[in-house]
């Protein structure tokens, strides 16, 4: 079997693990790592040594693909740089992976879209959270019509004080890197909706603001390790407690300032840390949706309403008391007399990030003949319709109105998919 061989375009944590050590340790057989791809010499160094690679390094895309003509890009970097490496590898003539979001803006959406109709090649967006197994059986019995037409969506969504601060502390803190949460963390939770449902969303209204890190802090300094409030502070990054983040971001911040415990109360942050979002969709679902950044717990909750019944699920991922190690899907059934028989269905879960979410995306990408029987593997406009999604929440909670996909990419709303918004109703 003749491997992909592909390189690894940005080396932070999920470059490193997911598509670097991880892939090389799973899937070998399959892929080589031919070239890594970072702007930080000393990161990519310590990287590579990481991933066990001894594969060339690079500065530059540009003399990557010159010198190693790989088969595939696996683009790895901050989300607003995106679209700019996706188009250079497709225009080159090979495949793209691509970290979600895929991108943060309209127009970007629409370079890529372009480059891969021009090109002819593919782009897939590793939306993992399809495919962890939760997520496929609720998938499988909606397929199945076990609740009957879904008329409604709860879907609410809890990070913890470690993961959603993480998201403060980075470059994600700014608009023009992610496109703000609603963008580099919803475009998952869109991407769920619009393929569990699957259909478009027609439009959305938001709220969302500020309310606990950046300007509403009570303190700030400079970043954790040269801060005063270490004692008094709740969010303080000890990074020499993480030797992985240590010897990925520490030493190499001298080179390009980059500061992996950057303080969370910056006063120039400007994400929200707290929304509340309301879709409609063009097959009459009705959606609310939720991201909240500072909650003493981890998961979701998620609820389908059908005219036959109800889906629910409350997935733990942490909190102060023992994780289960399964999850529970109810599924409620409404009978004629008013009496409700409850299905409880126990999907336990699997070694892997995302309960064994990654490892079946990459089994799907990257195995012959894989079988998509739930739809599963994502490509751009999967990519687009959820960074959509973002933006229009985005702008709806900046300007108090109501805004429509197909006012924001009529091309990508109309483009005949059987989905898209000009599918009757």
């Amino acid at each position: 079997m003749e491997k992909r061989r592909f390189a690894l375009i940005g080396t932070g944590n999920r470059g490193t693990t997911m598509w670097g050590k991880d892939l090389l340790a799973g899937w070998r057989e399959h892929v080589d790592l031919t070239a890594i791809v970072e702007k930080n010499s000393l990161r990519g160094e310590r990287a590579r040594n990481m991933i066990g690679s001894n594969a060339p390094l690079y500065d530059n895309i540009d003399s990557m693909l010159t010198e190693q003509k790989p088969d595939l890009a696996i683009v790895c970097t901050p989300d607003h740089t995106h679209d700019d490496i996706i188009v250079r590898a497709l225009e080159s003539g090979i495949d793209v992976i691509t970290e979600k979001p895929m991108t943060t803006s309209i127009e970007k959406i629409r370079r890529i879209l372009d480059a891969e109709k021009r090109t002819g090649r593919r782009v897939d967006v590793s939306f993992n959270y399809r495919y962890a197994p939760t997520a496929a059986k609720i998938k499988e019995l909606l397929n199945a019509g076990e609740i009957g037409r879904v008329t409604s969506v709860d879907f609410h969504w809890y990070l913890n004080t470690k993961h959603g601060a993480d998201y403060f502390r980075r470059w994600h803190a700014y608009t023009e890197n992610s496109g703000s949460l609603f963008v580099h963390k919803a475009t998952h939770h869109f991407d769920l909706l619009n393929w569990y449902l699957d259909s478009d969303p027609e439009s959305v209204t938001s709220f969302a603001d500020l309310q606990n890190y950046g300007r509403k802090g009570p303190f700030r300094g400079p970043r954790c390790k040269l801060c005063p409030h270490t004692q008094e502070c709740d969010y303080y990054l000890d990074l020499e407690a993480d030797p992985f983040l240590d010897q990925l971001y520490e030493d190499p911040s001298e080179i390009d300032g980059y500061f992996r415990d950057g303080c969370v109360f910056r006063e120039d942050i400007d994400i929200p840390d707290t929304m509340v979002v309301s879709l409609r969709y063009r097959n009459n679902v009705h959606v609310s949706y939720s991201l909240n950044t500072f909650q003493p717990i981890e998961g979701h909750h998620l609820a389908f309403n059908g005219t036959k019944g109800r889906i629910e699920l409350r997935q733990y991922e942490a909190q102060p008391w023992e994780e289960p190690k399964q999850d529970t899907i109810q599924l409620i059934r409404n009978f004629p007399n008013g009496r409700e028989a409850v299905e409880r269905i126990v999907v336990p879960h699997f070694t892997g990030g995302h309960y064994g979410g990654d490892d079946r995306m990459r089994n799907m990408i990257f195995k012959p003949d894989m079988e998509d029987r739930l739809a599963q593997r994502a490509g751009t406009r999967a990519g687009a319709m959820s960074v959509l999604c973002g933006i229009a929440a985005l702008t709806s909670s900046r300007t108090g109105k109501v805004v429509d996909i197909a006012e924001l990419m009529p091309e990508l709303a109309n483009d005949g998919s059987p989905n898209s918004l000009r599918t009757p109703r």
